[in-house]
This record gives C-alpha cells, structure tokens and sequence, in this order.
C-alpha cells in the first residue's frame, strides 16, 4: 500500500534563545491575554536566571533527530520537521517550507501528553492558521492529521519511571526508601479541566509509572504517589487546578515525610518552567523545610521516549494506510 504520509511534524511550544528574545517570546506566548506588566516582568526574570536560553528548542530537535532515526529503524523512513508555536522555527514558516519541499501530507505530533485546550486544541488552531497562511500565500496547502492519545504508552512509561529511578539514587540511602513520589504538571484553570480529559490522562499516566517502578523494584506495591500542579497563571480569583506544589511540599513535611523524589511528568522537556518552577522555587522550600529534594529530569531525548514517538507515528501511519482522513476546513471542526 502507498505511504500515506509524506512527513512527520513535531509540534511544541518553543522557547528563546537569548536574552533580547525573552520580553518578544512572552509577548507571543500572552497574545490577546491581558496580563500586568509586573507579571510579565517577574516571568521576564525567570528567563533571565538561564540568561535567555530555554532548553526547549535544543531538546524538541534532538527529540525529532531521534524519531528520524527510529522510524526509519521501523521502516517507516519519513522526514521530521519541527514546528514551534512561540518561537523560531515558527509553525508558519516549518509549513512554508514542508510546502516548499514537496510534502502534501503530514502526521503530527503535538509535544504533550496529556489533552487540554492549551496543550492540544491550541496546537491544532494554530497549525489551521499555519495552513490558511500558505494559501494566502499562493503556496500549496500540506494536509496534517494527528496521531492518537499516548499518555500511557509503554514507552512514555518506562521513560518517566527511569527518570525517577535514578532521582531516587541520588537520594541519601537512609531517607532513599522513605520517599513520596509527588509528580507535577502545569495547572490549568479548573473551567477548562472540566472539558477536557488532562487531569484524568495525568492520573493514568502517574498510576502506569508507579506501577512501573513497582515492577522494576520488585515490589508488590506501587510507591506512594501524589499528583500536584506548578506554573500557575492567569488572574488570582480564577479556580486554577491544584494542590500548588510548594504548597504540597510544605504540608508534607508537616506530616513527617523525610524526603521527596519530583516528578515532572506533565512536561516532555526540561524547559524553563521546569527548571524554574522546580529546581529553583521548589527546591527552596524544600531547604527551608529541611526536606531532602530530588528532581527527576524531564523524559527529554530518551530513548524509550523516542520509541513512544515512534510507536505512535507508526500506528498512525497504519491507521491511514486505507484511505486518508479528510482536510480540515474550518476551526469548528478541530478535535479537543
């Protein structure tokens, strides 16, 4: 049968890559969000700490260097091309230059796991706007389809339970086996939490991993494990998910947990908020706390990460190879 597609298109959220480009990169990323300027400062003063320079970009291109080679492992050879929402390489000018390279047909991958407006419906809405861009521009439209939900894929799994592992390592061995696994994902205002299936795909995905640690540890139980947020925004009277992870930290060492192993099991990247929100405000607390901290890393360039891109591509390329779904035409007809 023909190969359905023609590429593969990594979308993420991107990130700056110098200092000049933080206040231009938030400006993008709070378009048509109404936002104090003390806010945009202080978050302008994260980025500052890491000099401008999120890790995202480097992280998301060795991602798609990664899934080049496994899908051609696979037999699946295809092109990956990487789309950023925030930053360069901007989704506009990646499907300019698919268009301009020959690809009519493309399967995406959106840089997040687990389903919300912010991390799915969005992508999608901005590569329909990507696409009516090019046809204004007289250029040829590239078709893109999307693969299926992979927040419990074995490979997505096993990488995050790896992460933990290893934080858990680092750990004093007298406070090592005492731990709570507390894992963390972005908090999203609760209006939206109700329409979408993000915090029920990130409970599924912490039970998969602590059950995967369980098994790797040869345990007949799975650790404890708590499900908090971080990188809470938007307005203070608005109900945000939670429980805060600082706040979290705080109660738990109330109750005489020693230690704590954190996991970032929302994000697929080490970026900013990340490094931030975790290795800076988190681990202060802790201190404050006389908590012992350990930061599990992001799955990042894994290579049983990788496999679940694969795996996932690979499954929609077989889904299609029948017959191709048909164009979208209008936002109304975008998934959430």
């Amino acid at each position: 049968m023909p190969q359905p597609f023609d590429a593969v298109l990594l979308i993420a959220f991107g990130g700056p890559q110098h200092r000049d480009h933080i206040r231009p990169f938030l400006a993008n990323v709070l378009r048509g969000r109404r936002v104090a300027p003390e806010r945009i400062e202080e978050v302008a003063h994260h980025y500052e700490i890491f000099d401008g320079i999120s890790p995202i970009t480097e992280l998301t291109m060795a991602q798609a260097a990664g899934l080049r080679v496994a899908l051609a492992e696979r037999g699946t050879a295809l092109p990956v091309y990487v789309g950023m929402r925030n930053w360069d390489p901007y989704l506009r000018d990646t499907l300019a230059r698919m268009s301009g390279d020959g690809v009519r047909r493309a399967i995406a991958v959106i840089a997040a796991a687990h389903r919300s407006y912010s991390g799915c419906t969005q992508y999608r809405e901005n590569v329909f706007a990507a696409r009516a861009a090019l046809r204004e521009a007289g250029l040829r439209d590239v078709d893109v389809a999307y693969v299926g939900d992979w927040h419990v894929s074995d490979g997505f799994v096993e990488a995050n339970a790896e992460r933990v592992l290893a934080a858990l390592a680092s750990l004093r061995a007298d406070v090592r086996w005492e731990s709570e696994l507390v894992f963390t994902a972005h908090s999203i205002p609760v209006a939206m939490a109700q329409r979408y299936p993000y915090q029920r795909q990130l409970e599924e995905t912490c039970a998969a991993v602590a059950g995967r640690i369980a098994a790797r540890l040869s345990s007949e139980e799975p650790p404890a494990w708590t499900l908090v947020y971080q990188s809470r925004s938007g307005r203070p009277e608005d109900p945000w998910l939670g429980p805060d992870i600082g706040d979290y930290l705080r109660t738990t060492a109330a109750n005489g947990v020693p230690s704590v192993v954190v996991c970032p099991v929302g994000f697929v990247c080490d970026h900013i908020e990340v490094l931030y929100d975790l290795d800076v405000e988190a681990a202060a607390v802790a201190r404050e706390l006389g908590l012992h901290f350990a930061r599990a890393a992001a799955v990042n360039d894994h290579p049983r990460f990788i496999d679940a891109l694969a795996d996932g591509v690979t499954a929609g390329v077989d889904r299609y190879r029948g017959g191709y779904p048909l164009t979208i035409t209008s936002p109304a007809h975008i998934e959430p």
